[in-house]
C-alpha cells in the first residue's frame, strides 16, 4: 500500500490544521494506530508551524509566502516534508547538511518544535534547500496498524 499527498500552502497559520487535519484522515483512514498518528501529527504541526513563522522574508516574491507538505505512507514507513522559501537555517550550507539544534529551556514558549519533532519521529533531516534557499524538515516513523486496517501494509 501506497499513500502520498503534497500541499502548496499560504504562510499563514490557518494553514498549519489544515495539513494536520489532513494527515490524521489519510493515517486513520489507513488504518494506523492512533498512538503512531498523533505523535506524526504533533511533529507535522510543528514544522508546519516554523515554515510559517520563519519561512519567508518581505520582499522576497510571491514564493516566500508559501510553503510545502508532502506526506508519503509507504509500506511500514511513513515520511513527511515541510520546505519553505524563507532564508533557511543560519550556519547552514545550501545542501541538507544537519544545522546545530539548541534544546530549548523546559519552559521556553517557543524554540522546542526541532526538538520535538526529533523527540517524535524515528529519523530526522534538517537543513537548507540547494540553489534557491529556504529550509527543508523532512522526518519519518514506522508505521503501526490497528487491528484489521483496510490499507495495511502487506
Amino acid at each position: 500500500m501506497s499513500i502520498w499527498w503534497s500541499l502548496h500552502l499560504r504562510r499563514d497559520a490557518a494553514s498549519v490544521p489544515l495539513a494536520r487535519r489532513l494527515l490524521i484522515g489519510t493515517m486513520e483512514t489507513a488504518g494506523v494506530d492512533p498512538d503512531i498518528s498523533y505523535d506524526l501529527s504533533v511533529a507535522l504541526t510543528e514544522a508546519c508551524a516554523n515554515a510559517v513563522e520563519h519561512g519567508g522574508e518581505q520582499g522576497c516574491g510571491p514564493g516566500s509566502e508559501a510553503y510545502r507538505v508532502t506526506a508519503y505512507l509507504d509500506g511500514e514507513t511513513c515520511r513527511i516534508e515541510v520546505a519553505d522559501a524563507g532564508p533557511g537555517f543560519p550556519g547552514a550550507p545550501a545542501e541538507r547538511s544537519r544545522p546545530q539544534i539548541r534544546p530549548a529551556r523546559t519552559d521556553a514558549e517557543h524554540g522546542r518544535g526541532l526538538c520535538l519533532i526529533e523527540e517524535l519521529a524515528d529519523h530526522v533531516h534538517i537543513g537548507n534547500k540547494p540553489g534557491r534557499g529556504g529550509a527543508v524538515v523532512s522526518f519519518d516513523k514506522v508505521l503501526k496498524w490497528r487491528e484489521n486496517a483496510p490499507l495495511m501494509a502487506v
